[in-house]
């Protein structure tokens, strides 16, 4: 049965991505529940039979009573023996059953698949932002609204369906039983409601921003305790534990201050709601008991308004706190769309096109990017790479090299020019096929924590066993990848590597990355200073290897070593954005300028830092 109402809403149905998803909380929720229209449907319609079940259920005991009370002994069962027996029947299995399934499309279909849902297309539309995009939050605090966003979603929906249909249904079936037992026990119930409703306007009004504000702070605290661990080396190095603490603290005390105001409201909603409650008692009550003296009433109708009341106390409490809770989950989906609902920026064209690399012809035509500041990144550059040619870049910090091979692989869109790739402007393309076609190698060459095998077949999912173990031995892995074994037992290939690969060496780092590049095997390799890691003996071997590698390639490599690209067929000088020099190592050695100077400071050695923080 659980299975049959689990498979009713498929979470991973296909769905039209939105570039720019609603900015507005209803519009924004409304989109996440369209695939459960129905299934919400027959919920509402579910959640108002069973509260008219439990009314009917307080209005036949009143009744009972009156059987009761108004009948022989004698004759009570031979003259409503039938009626007790149907009744007993509905209520042993009529409403179990009924129950059951309200039930089943809560808690099976609904709360699981919707959060499944919710995670699957935030997830799917984070990861669709640029580069630039992660580099401009914490990796926590995005991870964070991505996780509490489906969850607090799902509870907003399930509040809606299970308490505020429930209660609505209740209380007008409360007013309709009230009338028909006398009238007049209807006015207490309406100055009752009313002084409720206005409570719990006021709970709502102030708990949405006091919870989107402390689900601000949570989220700030998750992004700088990430930051920290991830950054753990660091903070050990420096010896900053103390310093953490206290940049924790911060994030803490905001969180704290945040959660104390929003529980003030809770308390002033729960003093409140126990002051209304006992009034409701009392008035609904006493009143029926004094029509009941004068002769107005039945011992079943006061019977019946005491247990209704009694009710209505005991559920007014959970539909406050229901209430209260769906508008604190609003508040921090509210919260979470501040990430998951900001646009897509950078977007293939709409006619974007597969590229395909045929020569690997690249062409940069007058490229201006600054990061939208006056200063820094590219200014006008101009630079036309032949198919297969091996093309050095030199510079200084900030000389705008890194900012090249971003634009190349179209993490940011240019501000200005275009670069083209055997003839094609790469803005014209899709950004997988591009980046398809691109095989790169940085100086901190990151892993996925994930196995050795996962890692290195990134570059060709598909690659067989023979291949991915082909591409370690090329780049000098496969012995070392052989003796590795996690704190779980997995060995060698399996081994996983730990977050960015923490668990591994620098240098073995540097090879996996490098074996992963090698069986992607793409036609233009970017090398950013690829076997920096390496000691020289491991280095002399990846080198002939990558060499090899490079055959039939149009190759760019950043270089802070300034002998590992004397062998290239050109070399490009840059310095504040711009190219200043271009030509083989020899030629500019002879013309004396920049990279003569650099090469005689370097005198074969290590160039400097090339960390590109001004870009």
């Amino acid at each position: 049965m659980f299975r049959f109402f689990e498979n009713l809403v498929d979470p991973y149905s296909r769905y039209d991505e939105a570039d720019k998803p609603p900015r507005k909380l209803w519009p924004f929720m409304l989109g996440y529940l369209q695939p459960f229209r129905k299934m919400l449907g027959w919920t509402m319609v579910f959640a108002a039979v069973v509260a008219a079940i439990e009314l009917w259920l307080i209005w036949y005991m009143g009744r009972f009573v009156d059987v009761l009370t108004a009948t022989d002994r004698a004759e009570v069962w031979q003259s409503f023996a039938v009626e007790f027996v149907m009744v007993a029947l509905f209520i042993l299995i009529v409403r179990p059953l009924i129950y059951a399934i309200h039930i089943a499309l809560l808690n099976n279909t609904l709360v699981p698949t919707l959060g499944a849902l919710v995670r699957w297309r935030a997830h799917r539309h984070v990861l669709r932002q640029s580069v630039g995009w992660f580099e401009n939050d914490f990796a926590g605090r995005i991870a964070n609204r991505i996780t509490q966003t489906p969850t607090a979603a799902t509870e907003a929906t399930f509040q809606v369906l299970d308490a505020v249909s429930f209660a609505i249904a209740y209380v007008i079936g409360s007013a309709v039983l009230l009338w028909g037992a006398d009238p007049r026990l209807l006015i207490p119930l309406v100055v009752w409601l009313g002084l409720y409703m206005w409570l719990m306007t006021w709970v709502v009004k102030n708990v949405g921003p006091a919870s989107k504000a402390s689900s601000d702070a949570r989220s700030e605290f998750t992004g700088r305790v990430v930051d920290s661990y991830t950054n753990i080396n660091s903070v050990k190095m420096f010896a900053h534990h103390d310093r953490e603490i206290d940049y924790a603290k911060g994030a803490i005390d905001k969180t704290l201050t945040t959660v104390q105001k929003e529980h003030r409201i809770y308390s002033t909603m729960d003093i409140g709601l126990t002051a209304l409650n006992g009034v409701l008692v009392v008035v609904i009550t006493g009143w029926a008991a004094w029509l009941y003296i004068n002769g107005s009433a039945s011992v079943g109708i006061v019977a019946a308004a005491a247990a209704l009341t009694l009710r209505l106390s005991a559920m007014t409490g959970w539909i406050m706190w229901a209430v209260t809770q769906l508008f604190r989950n609003l508040g921090i989906v509210s919260e979470g769309m501040e990430t998951i609902s900001q646009p897509i920026r950078l977007l293939d064209s709409p006619k974007a096109g597969t590229l395909e690399v045929h020569e690997g012809d690249i062409a940069i035509d007058n490229l201006s990017h600054h990061y939208g500041k006056t200063h820094g990144g590219l200014d006008r550059v101009n630079l036309t790479i032949r198919a297969g040619e091996k093309v050095g870049v030199v510079g200084r910090s900030g000389a705008g090299k890194s900012t090249l091979v971003k634009l190349l692989l179209r993490f940011y869109d240019a501000e200005q020019g275009r670069i083209l790739i055997d003839g094609r402007d790469i803005a014209e393309v899709s950004q997988d096929s591009l980046r398809a076609s691109i095989g790169m190698v940085q100086q901190d060459s990151a892993l996925l924590h994930r196995s050795v095998r996962d890692n290195i077949l990134y570059g060709r999912p598909g690659a067989t066993e023979e291949a991915m173990v082909d591409a370690a031995r090329k780049a000098e892995a496969h012995d070392f990848i052989l003796t590795l074994e996690d704190g779980e037992g997995r060995k060698g290939y399996d081994a996983q590597v730990g977050e960015r690969g923490v668990k591994l060496s620098g240098g073995q780092r540097q090879r996996i990355a490098l074996a992963r590049v090698m069986l992607k095997d793409a036609p233009i390799l970017l090398l950013d200073e690829a076997t920096s890691a390496l000691d020289s003996e491991v280095e002399a071997a990846i080198q002939e290897t990558l060499y090899g590698m490079m055959e039939g390639k149009t190759v760019i490599a950043i270089a802070h070593r300034l002998s590992t690209i004397a062998q290239m067929d050109r070399i490009v000088v840059m310095d504040h954005g711009r190219i200043i020099e271009d030509g083989p190592h020899a030629e500019l050695l002879a013309q004396g300028g920049l990279y003569a100077q650099l090469w005689s400071r370097q005198s074969g050695g290590f160039l400097g830092d090339d960390v590109e923080a001004a870009e």
